[in-house]
């Protein structure tokens, strides 16, 4: 069932008031996470309060993600609407934003993240994740939504220690310190420190990560302040890529203990080196300016072998792999300023800024070959565990085989370079209408030398592309907004990770993304809120013509649905969030999107019971989802996974908590990568921690 905003738009408008909704004048009260804004955030540059942003958006504070247990990107997208995992490949973050599935869609403090790994929730104040294109303020990629990590930022004037000690029933441990220095009247020092050892329910698992940021606050004068931050990572990691699907069509819930993969070389390590410098000043009380620079240099290497293919009459794996190195490093260079000014009686705020990206990465890639067969792939006998260690192995046939990583695939040397202008005004018409208009020019200039001995080849695009939005926002009330936006994002050929431009994608213009969403927002208590949105994102791919060389052909795909969020207090120590999302999608002949489950529903809701104790739990849906975009896909199974908390504050400064996850002990599979690649979901498991601070 596909859902046009011609068809329904008329429901999500409704007012209260035309539903027969009594409501008295709310006064809203300003409270952490309510305004997205340059300091709290660099999502939408302005310091604007949510119910004015015509766009579909969630926050999740520090303070519920300490509450929650949650301890991964992952665990956040389960409890937000119009988004879901993607597996991955094991050793990455990967969201699925309104059916487009992304690993560069991430930012932090508002620059871009775009490097693949798990991303640690040591040193975030909150994370934010906005739906829809975004490029007016992020540029290219963005097609489905982004996500925003905001940093832990020194504090002047204050001193505090934070901690949490925290252990799973898997053998999983995780350190965290959080602590706030005061070095005089105008500067400040902070310190936030993680060391998590790794452990799951899968055979072979192991890992840990190691993550060190201080950060240093300097207010130069009662106008200017500046933001220092170092950030080390360390990271290390099991790569497991699931298991196969079978005759049925769904994952093989036999092999749900056995690992497809080689113990000692499914593994991902990351080291990397992150540094962010912001400025804010004040003009004039009507002018601000926002200035950041960021570095970061980063070496990640993965390797491992995945289940290619599954008999299922002769219970035989197919093994492919590869080893995967990338060398990147990343400057961005960044400004915006903030201007509230009025013409006649429209008042006008509007966002003008530029952005430098410089980007310089290595990639290269290593097949291996089996002796066997001088393939890289081989076949084995499944059991538990599969009899392939440490490169050698005995394979379906009974055969000693051994295999190394000497095929070079793939060895590219990417120099990227993005300017990128923008300006933005939020035009309030009178008391009742803001008129959101703005657009944004990129100029995406790469170059990739293919580094092979057999290549030796260098190729070079430009792309240029303006990207416009526009929104309007009408309040019946303070308290109630009805905005409808559209808005524009684009990607080059080059792909997310613009790891190349060969063959003939050099030729070919970016892919365009068009948005058009109508919302409503509504603060019908002082501590509890409702949105709703309805949205339609299309996309355009240019792709050769197989019955024209130098011609082209428009391949289109759509995806439309609708969310809906509640969140708040209904009473003063009950606490609820509850989410729905309804999505359909297709590509040009009509199949289904893979990753794009109909329907997904969340609840969390928790109760202090006294001053001293209090209980949660809630319960997250996802339909059944195709695993790959073909009409014989393999399915993802529906699933229901109950989740619940409870803490008990032993004194003023130390919380004890349990969380546990999969209360009812259900096998599912939340996401996948390929045909033969679905992840296992963890069964019952519970989370014990020591929060406080002194």
């Amino acid at each position: 069932m596909k859902f046009k905003l011609t068809t329904i738009a008329t429901a999500v408008m409704l007012s209260p008031a035309a539903l027969g909704v009594a409501m008295e004048d709310i006064e809203r009260l300003t409270v952490e996470g309510k305004y997205l804004s340059v300091n709290q955030s660099n999502s939408i540059k302005s310091p604007t309060p949510i119910i004015d942003v015509p766009q579909s958006l969630s926050i999740m504070t520090a303070e519920e993600i300490t509450a929650r247990g949650i301890t991964s990107v992952g665990q956040i997208i389960d409890y937000t609407p119009g988004v879901n995992t993607s597996q991955g490949e094991g050793h990455r973050d990967a969201v699925v934003f309104r059916g487009v599935r992304s690993t560069a869609d991430f930012y932090i403090d508002g620059n871009r993240d775009d490097v693949q790994y798990y991303r640690a929730l040591y040193n975030v104040e909150q994370v934010e994740i906005l739906r829809g294109p975004n490029a007016l303020l992020f540029g290219r990629g963005g097609t489905g939504g982004i996500l925003n990590r905001v940093s832990k930022k020194a504090t002047i004037d204050q001193q505090f220690v934070n901690y949490n000690v925290s252990a799973n029933t898997f053998g999983a441990y995780n350190l965290q310190l959080d602590t706030n220095i005061d070095t005089g009247e105008d500067s400040a020092v902070r310190i936030n420190a993680m060391y998590e050892s790794l452990d799951n329910h899968r055979d072979f698992f192991y890992g840990d990560r190691y993550g060190f940021n201080p950060t240093a606050r300097f207010q130069l004068s009662e106008d200017t302040i500046v933001d220092l931050s170092y950030e080390y990572i360390d990271h290390e990691r099991f790569i497991d890529r699931g298991v196969p699907t079978g005759a049925n069509g769904e994952p093989v819930e036999a092999f749900e203990n056995i690992v497809f993969g080689d113990p000692e070389n499914n593994y991902q390590t990351l080291e990397a080196d992150v540094f962010r410098a912001n400025l804010q000043h004040n003009f004039s009380d009507n002018l601000k300016g926002n200035f950041n620079a960021f570095y970061g240099d980063y070496d990640k290497v993965y390797a491992n072998f995945y289940a290619a293919d599954f008999d299922p009459e002769t219970n035989v794996a197919t093994l492919d792999g590869y080893i995967d190195g990338t060398e990147r490093e990343n400057l961005i260079l960044s400004a915006n300023l903030v201007g509230e000014f009025a013409t006649g009686s429209i008042e006008h705020t509007v966002i003008f800024g530029g952005e430098f990206i410089n980007t310089e990465s290595d990639q290269n890639r290593l097949n291996p070959v089996f002796d066997s067969n001088g393939d890289d792939q081989e076949d084995f006998l499944v059991s538990r565990p599969l009899d392939f260690r440490g490169l050698t192995g005995t394979n379906a046939a009974g055969n000693t085989v051994t295999t190394a990583f000497t095929d070079l695939n793939d060895d590219t040397r990417v120099d990227l370079e993005v300017y990128s202008f923008y300006v933005q005004d939020e035009i309030a018409l009178s008391e009742n209408f803001d008129l959101v208009l703005g657009a944004r020019f990129d100029s995406f200039d790469i170059e990739v030398f293919d580094a092979r001995p057999e290549v030796l080849e260098t190729r070079n695009r430009t792309d240029e592309e303006v990207s416009p939005r526009a929104g309007l926002v009408y309040k019946p009330q303070e308290n109630i907004s009805i905005y409808a936006s559209y808005s524009e994002s684009f990607l080059p050929r080059s792909g997310e990770q613009y790891a190349n431009i060969n063959g003939d994608a050099n030729r070919l213009d970016p892919d365009t993304f068009t948005n058009q969403e109508i919302g409503v927002k509504w603060d019908f208590a002082d501590s509890m809120s409702f949105t709703a949105a309805i949205f339609e994102n299309e996309q355009t791919s240019l792709d050769n013509d197989p019955n024209d060389p130098e011609g082209f052909v428009e391949v289109d795909s759509d995806v439309s649905g609708f969310e809906l969020q509640l969140q708040g207090y209904i009473t003063d120590k009950w606490f609820v969030t509850a989410n729905y999302s309804n999505l359909d999608g297709e590509n040009a002949s009509g199949v289904e999107l893979r990753e794009l489950p109909e329907n997904t529903m969340s609840v969390w809701t928790t109760y202090q019971v006294s001053d001293v104790l209090g209980f949660g739990i809630g319960a997250t849906y996802q339909d059944e989802s195709f695993v790959v975009t073909a009409t014989d896909s393999p399915v993802l199974p529906s699933y229901t996974r109950v989740d619940a908390s409870a803490y008990y504050e032993l004194n003023n400064g130390m919380r004890l908590q349990l969380n546990v996850e999969n209360l009812t002990d259900t096998l599912y599979f939340p996401n996948a990568h390929s045909r033969h690649q679905a992840t296992v979901g963890a069964p019952i498991n519970a989370r014990l921690s020591v929060i406080g601070s002194f």
